[in-house]
This record gives C-alpha cells, sequence and structure tokens, in this order.
C-alpha cells in the first residue's frame, strides 16, 4: 500500500493505491473538507489506506509513504511532538493489531507518483457532498493512434476501385453527377496503372503501390514488428511516413507502400 496527501490553496486531498501480489492496482481518493496541515492529511491518507486493507481481509501489508515524517513517527523512530498528530499515531496503532503483519517503510515522492496524484486530484476537485466518479482504468498503448488506424471498405471494394475503374476501363461510378465525375478524372491524373496494379504517383514520382485494408494491414504489422529488415526503426519510420501523407515501406530495392483514402 502507497500513501500521499496534498494541501493547497484549493483543498486538501489523500490518496492511497492498494497493489495485490500480482500487480493489480486498487486506487482510492478522498477530499478533505477541514483544515489540516501536510503532516495531518498524510496522516489521513495513511489511516485511510489501512481502513481500506482491513476491509478486505488483509493480513499480510507492507505500507510505503514519501512522509518521513509519518512513517518514522509509526515506527517509532521518532517521537511524535506535534499534540494535533498524537491523536493519528494512536488510531494507527490500534489498527495495525489487525494484521498479522505490517511494515512501514520510507520512499522517495519520486516513487510515489500515482498516490500523490490522486491526492492532488482529490484536492483540485471542489465538492460540498460525497461525489462518486467511476474507478479510474488506465491502459497502455504501445503506438500513436493514428498508426492501426485503417478503414474498412463497407461495400467490399477497395477504396481506389472508382479510380482504377475510370483509367483502366474509363468507367465511371453509378448514380454520378456531372461534378462526380469531374473530380474523379482530377483525382485520376495522380495515379498510374501498370498492369492490373494501381499505383500513386508521389511527390517525388516516387510510385506508391495501392493496397486494400487487409494488405495495409499486414505492411504495418510488419513495419512496427521490425520483421522487413529496414534500416530504421517501425516507429521512426511511421512518424517520418506520416509528415509526406502517405505510408511507404522499403524491402531491399523495391518501394511499396499505399496512399491515403
Amino acid at each position: 500500500m502507497s500513501f500521499g496527501g496534498a494541501s493547497n490553496a484549493l483543498g486538501h486531498g489523500i490518496g492511497v493505491v492498494l497493489v495485490s501480489p500480482k500487480g493489480d492496482h486498487y486506487p482510492l481518493t478522498a477530499r478533505l473538507n477541514f483544515f489540516c496541515t501536510n503532516n495531518i492529511a498524510e496522516y489521513e491518507a495513511c489511516i485511510m489506506g489501512l481502513r481500506a486493507a482491513i476491509e478486505r481481509k488483509i493480513k499480510i501489508l507492507e505500507v510505503r509513504g514519501d512522509s518521513a515524517l509519518v512513517i518514522f513517527q509509526i515506527r517509532g523512530d521518532w517521537e511524535v511532538r506535534d499534540s494535533k498528530l498524537v491523536k493519528y499515531r494512536d488510531l494507527v496503532a490500534e489498527l495495525i493489531k489487525e494484521f498479522y503483519e505490517v511494515t512501514f517503510n520510507y520512499f522517495s515522492r519520486e516513487e510515489n507518483q500515482l498516490a500523490d496524484a490522486l491526492a492532488t486530484l482529490a484536492s483540485m476537485f471542489k465538492a460540498n457532498r460525497e461525489t462518486e466518479i467511476m474507478p479510474i482504468q488506465m491502459s497502455i498503448y504501445e503506438t500513436p493512434a493514428h498508426c492501426f488506424s485503417i478503414e474498412e471498405e463497407s461495400d467490399g471494394r477497395p477504396w481506389f476501385h472508382d479510380i482504377l475503374e475510370y483509367i483502366k476501363n474509363q468507367k465511371y461510378p453509378e448514380q454520378a453527377n456531372e461534378n462526380d465525375k469531374r473530380t474523379l478524372r482530377r483525382i485520376a491524373i495522380g495515379f498510374v496503372l501498370n498492369g492490373v496494379i494501381l499505383y500513386k504517383i508521389g511527390k517525388d514520382q516516387v510510385l506508391l503501390r495501392c493496397v486494400d485494408a487487409v494488405d495495409a494491414r499486414k505492411i504495418l504489422e510488419e513495419v512496427h514488428e521490425g520483421i522487413c529488415g529496414t534500416h530504421a526503426s517501425g516507429f521512426t519510420m511511421a512518424r517520418q511516413i506520416m509528415r509526406l501523407g502517405y505510408f511507404w515501406l522499403t524491402i531491399e530495392t523495391d518501394c511499396i507502400g499505399y496512399a491515403r483514402k
């Protein structure tokens, strides 16, 4: 269990994080609507965490906090000289009797960022009554949001189907009006057909192969997995190619890519 307290111009808040042996995190936070010092806020946070652990029938607990005063006073290393903290120290002594084994360890503020963040959040969130907030769920994203953002074709045709049909057969889509036809002719100027393969003409005259959603996803997966033998990492390549507006992939001497829809 880690705990932290925060007192600032906006108010006072406390935060606790219970961590299971499997690594599951259970955050707790509360706002203190009464005047208190930083040390009192730290004691309040520690007590809230101990009570939460008791409610969950935890019997072996390691308590960690970045308040040296609270940790060392609870351990008995330091004397409690502030009269306002005596009752807090006595309450903690009663609560720890509920555990088979409990230890208190001091660690740096840098290692207690989550509990401190919860305490700061509670101190800044003004509420006149108890407010219920849904639990915070934190996901981990390994790649930027734009990666793997590939739209599936709703009609089962690739995004470049109309362009391909016009260049290959001079055929317009059904129900296309004159404005649609004019737009399609203008777009088609930037593409070239080589056999059955359609290419987008890049700004540097490099031909970028147009692929459907299935092939595009496969290419992206190979880029980010680094199995293509490229000289740059997948992330570096993706960052560079997104600035150009196209995805490209260098495999030996071939340049393969797909144009954005």
